[in-house]
């Protein structure tokens, strides 16, 4: 039987409630949304994690930015209140509806939204119920998330999210449509021989494609998850340094 919980060196998240389980994926993205921040000095005020599930990145971005406002949403109620006992001002709503679900607030904007979202768009769907609810986009379709992250975000707020490596392109042109720019890209690479399994991609909404792009191009670059001999590899060992045991 697994464990019902996951330690890191701050927190522990318990996931036994929840379809999906603490996993590389949401750890990658936790680490890495909104780091170009950092060194600009302008941290993130209010940040929103679509589909928080267990709540890992909320609590990872909780840790990193401890200013911030975070919260989370999610359509599956179990997973909700997980999020909760994990200590993540989580709520139940889809992103197409959100913020109506909490109404004292009206027109709340967010300077980082981060989604680890449903991807597998033409496979079989699990027989598990909250298993395909959290991997198949049915709920939630990328066009989905793109427009409604566009209406939440502040102007030159952030959209950062994981995928698999080949939706990469569609992603960035179903973005474009809606004012939402790629200014950085990291391709996932479980080992250097093989191709890259995801990517990591954040958005910044701009009026202008070339708002905050050196030469109107993306911040490029690369991450293998594992050395030759099966662990992890120095480069990821120091992305997750501040979370891992």
């Amino acid at each position: 039987m697994s464990t019902p919980y996951f330690r890191f060196k701050q927190f522990t998240i318990y996931h036994d409630r929840c379809a999906m389980k603490v996993g590389t994926d949401g750890v990658l993205l936790g680490c890495w949304a909104g780091a170009n921040h950092v060194p600009l000095g302008h941290l993130p005020c209010t940040i929103l994690d679509v589909g928080t599930g267990s709540g890992l990145i909320a609590r990872m971005l909780m840790q990193r930015f401890p200013e911030a406002e975070v919260e989370g949403i999610d359509i599956d109620e179990a997973a909700v209140e997980q999020a909760r006992g994990n200590g993540v001002n989580a709520y139940l709503s889809s992103l197409q509806e959100w913020p109506n679900h909490k109404p004292q607030i009206t027109n709340h904007k967010y300077d980082l939204i981060v989604s680890n979202p449903p991807y597998f768009q033409n496979s079989l769907k699990n027989p598990d119920k909250g298993r395909e609810l959290a991997r198949h986009t049915d709920s939630l379709s990328y066009e989905e998330l793109l427009a409604h992250s566009a209406r939440l975000l502040t102007m030159h707020g952030q959209l950062a999210i994981i995928l698999p490596a080949d939706a990469e392109q569609e992603i960035c042109n179903l973005a474009a449509r809606h004012s939402l720019y790629l200014t950085h890209v990291t391709r996932v690479y479980s080992k250097e021989s093989k191709p890259p399994r995801r990517v990591l991609l954040q958005f910044e909404k701009s009026e202008s494609q070339n708002h905050g792009i050196t030469e109107s191009r993306p911040l490029e670059d690369t991450l293998v998850l594992e050395d030759d001999k099966g662990g992890r590899s120095t480069a990821y060992q120091e992305l997750a340094k501040d979370f891992y045991l």
